[in-house]
């Protein structure tokens, strides 16, 4: 961690931040030293901009960061890597007045680096800040996002369906939560085939991951995310270039673990549940193909029009499992389709949700949060692009045409009418580096879903 919940140690820089609508009146008020440095700098407040204020003795004696927000998520994040090593605090009495939270979570993941296989450059600046409730949130979001980021990061090579339980087991211990999994030729009498055809062929298992958590006396609440460790598109094998970015196929999953980390450590109110179907899409003999029928947990035949549309197959199983524990709110989380991207790009996951009210509202929560979604119909008018000639439902559309619509509908076939259900179709990855999300492996969305959750399941 480099924020510190302590008071600022001897020898600590102050940060003042401002912006440019306010800067002029912020430097007005600085002595006139001051004022003629910050001006031969350039500095005017800009987003992400920062200037050092010297000291007499050569040191640093302030810092003057440019904000979009003194609330923003964001504020501080082009910092703790852009400043010298050492010990900071935000400055009082000058500039605007930073939100505690705002600070803790941008500082935090703007020292966010994959170190993995390759060590940091450098350590980044520590900030020191009083101890809060809400700082306590911001930091256990952070820690959150930085794990959802380390795994979609980790190779397949040392990330397949077994390394992802394990991940989800550390979890489930560090909260004393409950955990199973469901592994190989298991799944069959277990009642999971649709997950069990998809990873087959892979030397390594697929398994159906599930972690409880929390007093049955409390509402259910179920999230489900797609755990495709790699895929090489099956038969219906992806190109190169397709294939390239595999490894974050199980993006679905690691950010459905970030967010049940999330309620677990805030201690929200709720019974939870966290499935997982982990896999990897692999190429051998056994590989199920294009034009096989499957008959799926729920009893539904579907056909498979194409082996690279595999993430709604172990889907459909999981998500029928999760329903028949009728929870209050159910949850999944996919990088589902190339479509999604296609209509919204990599920052706007898709959300899917029958209710069009609670479908705006998060979409008007997450712009406020600057934690974004957007919202796509399910449109059921296109149900018969996904109807087969030999077997109920088909997992690919009869044309290109509306490929995220028709995923999210083929998935709620699987989930009764009753059932309060998002579906959240993501990238799971920054194609370009921003200041505290760098290119690589991200959370989308989970500061918009915990925001919701802590108000439709608030403490008691």
């Amino acid at each position: 961690m480099t924020v510190h919940l302590a008071k600022p140690r001897r020898g600590s820089i102050p940060v003042h931040a401002t912006d440019r609508t306010a800067f002029a009146a912020h430097a007005a008020a600085l002595d006139p030293a001051a004022r003629r440095w910050l001006q031969a700098t350039g500095f005017t407040g800009a987003p992400d901009s920062h200037a050092l204020l010297p000291a007499a003795d050569g040191g640093i004696a302030a810092v003057w960061a440019g904000v979009r927000g003194a609330d923003h998520p964001w504020a501080l994040a082009a910092l703790p890597k852009a400043l010298p090593p050492g010990a900071y605090h935000l400055g009082e009495g000058k500039g605007l007045v930073l939100d505690p939270a705002a600070a803790a979570l941008s500082w935090e993941l703007g020292s966010y680096t994959f170190d993995l296989y390759k060590p940091a450059r450098r350590e980044p600046a520590q900030l020191h800040l009083a101890a809060s409730a809400d700082v306590h949130r911001a930091l256990i979001v952070a820690a959150a996002v930085a794990s959802t980021r380390d795994l979609v990061n980790t190779p397949a090579e040392h990330l397949g369906p077994a390394e992802l339980a394990e991940a989800v087991k550390l979890v489930a211990r560090q909260h004393g939560a409950t955990f199973k999994q469901t592994v190989g030729d298991k799944l069959l009498t277990a009642g999971f085939p649709a997950v069990h055809a998809v990873g087959r062929a892979a030397v390594r298992e697929p398994r159906l991951i599930e972690l409880t958590w929390g007093s049955p006396k409390h509402p259910r609440l179920t999230l489900v995310g797609k755990g495709v460790c790699f895929d090489s598109g099956g038969l219906d094998l992806k190109s190169a270039d397709g294939m390239r970015l595999m490894k974050k196929d199980m993006g679905g999953a690691a950010n459905a673990l970030g967010l049940a980390q999330m309620v677990m450590a805030l201690q929200l109110p709720v019974r939870l549940q966290l499935l997982i179907p982990a896999v990897e899409n692999a190429v051998a003999g056994n590989a199920y193909r294009p034009g096989d029928v499957f008959k799926t947990r729920k009893g539904l035949h579907i056909e498979i029009g194409n082996t690279d549309a595999e993430g709604r197959v172990i889907l459909c199983d999981a998500l029928a499992y999760a329903a028949e524990s009728k929870p209050e709110l159910l949850i999944d989380m996919a990088t589902l389709t190339g479509a999604a991207r296609v209509a919204l790009g990599a920052q706007l996951p898709a959300l899917f949700c029958r209710d069009i009210a609670l479908a705006r509202g998060l979409v008007d929560r997450g712009l406020a949060l600057h934690d974004p979604l957007w919202h796509l119909p399910l449109w059921r008018d296109y149900h018969g692009g996904i109807e087969s000639d030999i077997a109920d439902i088909v997992n690919t559309g009869k044309s290109a045409l509306a490929g995220a619509i028709n995923a999210a509908i083929f998935l709620e076939d699987f989930v009764p009418a009753e059932q309060a259900w998002l579906h959240i179709d993501l990238h799971a990855w920054n194609n370009e580096s921003r200041p505290g999300r760098p290119q690589g492996g991200e959370a989308q969305t989970l500061r918009t879903l915990l925001a919701y959750l802590e108000e439709r399941y608030p403490a008691r």
